[in-house]
């Protein structure tokens, strides 16, 4: 099953047989001050300035999230996401849990964007799937419900059927879902990890979609995070999820190896060329 999103001059498709796609990160102003005071500000010059660099790291799709509290997100994200589309031509994911803004920035956004997100709560069942059908957008849909997050994998292969169900019911295609499998913290919750490598097989199986999630969540409160959200992705890459949510400068080289291995890199070609344009010091 493939997902296409797209701008107006690159398309970006995920899928089994693709090359795991990532999503920058960092236009996100959540454990960012710097950002959030900008944003306040209305100065998009650092989102800007995030847009390039990740494009520059090798991001597929961006993500762009404006949500500090205080602000009109129904007018600054538009007025971001019109921004970074002036500044890289790789595709967007508009990321917002406030319908209005969403909508805002679907209007102004030229391509196929990806919307972050729904969940299987009544609330965002209702106000976010008329939008992706209307604007003919591809979604995120989070296992999470109006009883919260599951723990378990039964739980939150409920959701995602539910989502999917919900989803075609309103004229959207399956193939423009992308499941977010929702990961604890493994110091809060060891059994997490093992629970979303279960859930990625499972909705694999039983409904075909394409799958996400944030690596950084489930090293929370661990040192040394980074090689916990390293192993983390490779094996939920392996698993089955083909779309990544990361800091992608930190861990493309990480994905490329690890396509590399599962055979989504025919004679290697991403991973040489990788290489090739590493610094000198890098190599070593």
């Amino acid at each position: 099953m493939e997902t296409k999103v797209s701008s107006p001059s690159k398309e970006v498709i995920i899928g089994d047989n693709q090359p795991t796609v990532l999503i920058g990160e960092r236009i996100n102003p959540t454990g960012k001050k710097k950002l959030a005071e900008a944003l306040k500000a209305g100065d998009l010059e650092i989102v800007r300035k995030e847009a390039l660099a990740q494009t520059q790291a090798g991001a597929d799709i961006i993500d762009v999230n404006v949500g500090v509290f205080g602000i009109d997100e129904a007018a600054l994200l538009p007025k971001a996401v019109q921004a970074v589309m002036e500044t890289v031509d790789t595709p967007l994911c508009l990321d917002s849990s406030n319908p209005d803004a969403l909508e805002a920035a679907l209007k102004v956004y030229k391509g196929k964007p990806l919307v972050n997100s729904v969940t299987g709560e009544e609330h965002s069942l209702k106000r976010v799937l008329p939008l992706i059908e209307k604007y003919g957008a591809a979604v995120i849909g989070l296992v999470q419900d109006d009883d919260g997050i599951p723990k378990d994998a039964e739980g939150k292969v409920r959701v995602a059927h539910k989502i999917v169900e919900r989803a075609e019911a309103a004229g959207i295609p399956r193939e423009d879902l992308v499941i977010d499998c929702l990961a604890f913290a493994v110091g809060a919750e060891p059994a997490s990890g093992v629970a979303v490598m279960e859930t990625i097989r499972r909705i694999k199986a039983e409904l075909g979609v394409n799958m996400t999630m944030g690596a950084s969540n489930v090293s929370f409160g661990l040192p040394d995070r980074e090689l916990i959200n390293n192993a983390f992705v490779v094996m939920a890459t392996a698993a089955g999820a083909t779309c990544l949510i990361v800091d992608v400068a930190k861990v493309r080289s990480i994905i490329l190896a690890a396509d590399l291995v599962l055979g989504r890199d025919k004679r290697a070609r991403r991973y040489i060329e990788a290489y090739r344009q590493r610094p000198k010091q890098e190599k070593q």
